[in-house]
């Protein structure tokens, strides 16, 4: 499990805030009308690369160089966010650095990596077949393995929430999307060091359900496949140690269908004038889900990302808004 102090957060939040400028969370009256709930959404796709990741990856290519001095490469398997901060932060240490996606991956993604310098491999259907030869190619290459989860990149996208819950007080509730588990557990790792009781609320597409029903199981269950859209959080094999410290710290898993994910979409567009990729709007699907449940509620949402191709943003666009309610 993550467990880590407000020391080592606000340490490695000023390292962050040393390179980026905190985003913005904003609260939206159209949103609030359409929700029924006192809602704020922290836009992480303000960020130099469109998306949360960022963070973190700074904050773990730092310290591997501080240790590894004379490291040369580093690699990486990502659908998008997670190569592109990584060929961010490396290319400030002055690293190579390969990232590997499956055929068929984003194209204005892969496009954005390569233009951060990265070398892009190709490699297998989804995530996991391009992180399981990633770490293999890693050997052959002589590169750093960077994985999808690991300590620093938790704290240094809890960054993220410490910059919320500074601004907004009185949250009962935060909704955030769970890929491999980063972004949930910085905002539990938060919000436990800083003693709040606010409610973790993860979000999964019903199409890559791994950690839903790993949570409901209390232990690993893994899919044969990740069927969604919303590539950043198109899971099948949860990490464990992410996997137990959301047992722990999240309330519950929301399932959100993509074409609930898609009208997140229109209505952030629409309320906000916001662009978000599939896994930054599922938060909010989560949210009109349980509107109900969440009426008149002071929450947040994490719009963790903007990166949406535009043939995938013009789809989800295509299908009018009916009323503010709809």
């Amino acid at each position: 499990m993550i467990a880590l102090s407000l020391k080592q957060l606000r340490t490695t939040a000023d390292f962050v805030h040393s390179i980026l400028a905190p985003t913005p969370q904003i609260r939206w009256p159209l949103l609030c009308e359409r929700t029924g709930a006192d809602v704020w959404i922290k836009h992480e796709n303000h960020l130099p690369v469109g998306a949360f990741k960022v963070r973190g990856g700074l904050v773990y290519i730092n310290e591997l160089k501080q240790r590894e001095p004379d490291l040369t490469g580093v690699i990486a398997a990502t659908r998008g966010n997670h190569g592109q901060s990584i060929a961010f932060a490396a290319r400030r240490a002055g690293l190579r650095v390969v990232i590997v996606v499956p055929h068929g991956n984003s194209v204005e993604k892969n496009a954005a990596m390569r233009a951060l310098g990265a070398e892009l491999v190709e490699h297998g259907n989804d995530f996991q077949d391009a992180f399981e030869y990633a770490a293999k190619l890693a050997q052959k290459e002589r590169l750093h393995f960077v994985p999808s989860f690991a300590e620093p990149l938790v704290r240094g996208v809890a960054s993220c929430a410490l910059e919320l819950f500074d601004n907004v007080s009185d949250l009962e509730a935060i909704y955030v999307p769970i890929g491999m588990g980063s972004g949930a557990c910085g905002v539990v790792s938060a919000r436990n060091a800083l003693g709040l009781s606010t409610e973790v609320i993860g979000v999964c597409a019903t199409g890559a359900p791994a950690f839903a029903l790993s949570f409901e199981a209390k232990r690993s269950i893994p899919t044969e496949t990740a069927n969604t859209f919303a590539d950043g959080i198109a899971c099948r094999v949860p990490d464990p140690k992410a996997l137990e410290t959301i047992l722990n710290g999240v309330a519950r898993i929301v399932l959100v269908m993509d074409e609930e994910i898609r009208a997140a979409i229109r209505y952030l567009f629409a309320d906000t004038h916001n662009v978000a990729e599939g896994a930054g709007a599922a938060p909010l699907a989560a949210l009109l889900k349980e509107r109900t449940r969440m009426q008149g509620r002071r929450v947040a949402v994490i719009q963790s990302g903007g990166n949406i191709d535009s043939d995938q943003f013009v789809a989800a666009l295509a299908t009018p808004n009916r009323t503010a309610r709809d």
